[in-house]
């Protein structure tokens, strides 16, 4: 003859199969909540590619692709306009090359130097510090450029010969703000390595800088390079910067020392400025911003690449 034991409520053998289930649907809440964010930043995404592309087939209509990219004079506003972006484009990649050979080696340097030789006292310091440069407003940095580096700096110390405005000054200081950016996220790819790799190099011989060097470094190399692209990508879309310091005359520049217009600074003068909306000259707006976001969509995808290439996993 069975017998059924009745389990007392509150039994150690129900209360854990009970916290399961309570387990289980707070990660199927979860689960959902996250995949609501990644959908919900693919619609935003649309949303803006939707609003950048209707007003510039709008204005290809008017202006062909070829006399848009290959154009040397910018003057949509003029009497008799032109609608070439080289001029712009051109300040673009004068202002991002800058920033970045000031903001790689500078935040290579740093990273480098809290990963591998800093005191945990020490590292517990600088980085939060380092971080805040990051909280600075970019309009800061933009008079920054105008009053301090292109008089001071520029014209006074090296003896250069730049006016009020150039894109040397918007450049430097941008690499300045893109420094933090670069050195946290090189910092933390190369704090991930793992120690045995450090204490193999030792065993071998090699000194802290070399381990640094020829160990650390290209372990770390993917996130290296993806913190290098995000400088890019944060470079590429600054406005305040050369907005306030590069100047807004666009001509093609041969020379860091010359005033020019970047597609932002543009962006931000056009959307203040008196141009009807809908009309042609508006509508240079999101032909800009749509190059801009095609370029830095390309920056991206090279930057893809590149990790997948380098990325190793431990």
């Amino acid at each position: 003859m069975s017998t059924t034991t009745v389990l007392p409520q509150g039994s150690p053998d129900i209360e854990p199969s009970i916290q399961r289930s309570s387990n289980r649907r707070g990660e199927q809440v979860i689960h959902g909540v996250l995949r609501l964010c990644a959908w919900l930043s693919i619609a935003i995404t649309v949303g803006i590619v939707i609003s950048l592309l209707i007003p510039a087939l709008s204005f290809f209509q008017d202006v062909s692709v070829w006399e848009f990219l290959t154009g040397t004079r910018w003057a949509p506003q003029f009497a008799n306009p032109s609608f070439g972006v080289l001029p712009l484009v051109t300040a673009t990649l004068w202002t991002t090359g800058i920033a970045l050979a000031v903001a790689v080696p500078c935040g290579l340097g740093v990273a480098i130097y809290l990963a591998e030789y800093a005191r945990p006292r020490a590292r517990k310091i600088l980085k939060p510090i380092l971080e805040l440069l990051a909280g600075i407003p970019t309009v800061v940095f933009g008079f920054f450029a105008l009053s301090f580096v292109a008089p001071t700096i520029l014209k006074g110390w090296l003896n250069l010969e730049v006016g009020t405005f150039s894109i040397l000054a918007a450049g430097l200081v941008m690499g300045v703000m893109i420094i933090p950016t670069v050195a946290s996220l090189s910092e933390d790819a190369m704090t991930a390595v793992p120690q045995a790799l450090r204490q193999g190099s030792s065993a071998l011989g090699a000194n802290r800088m070399q381990t640094s060097l020829r160990v650390v470094f290209p372990a770390a190399l993917s996130g290296i390079v993806a913190a290098i692209v995000l400088g890019i990508s944060r470079a590429i879309g600054e406005t305040m910067i050369v907005a306030i310091a590069a100047g807004a005359r666009p001509q093609m520049v041969t020379d860091p020392t010359m005033e020019g217009a970047t597609m932002t600074g543009f962006i931000a003068r056009m959307a203040l400025g008196d141009a009807r909306v809908g009309s042609l000259e508006y509508n240079t707006l999101f032909a800009v911003g749509l190059l801009l976001f095609v370029m830095t969509l390309v920056v991206n995808a090279v930057s893809i690449q590149l990790v997948r290439r380098f990325r190793q996993e431990y």
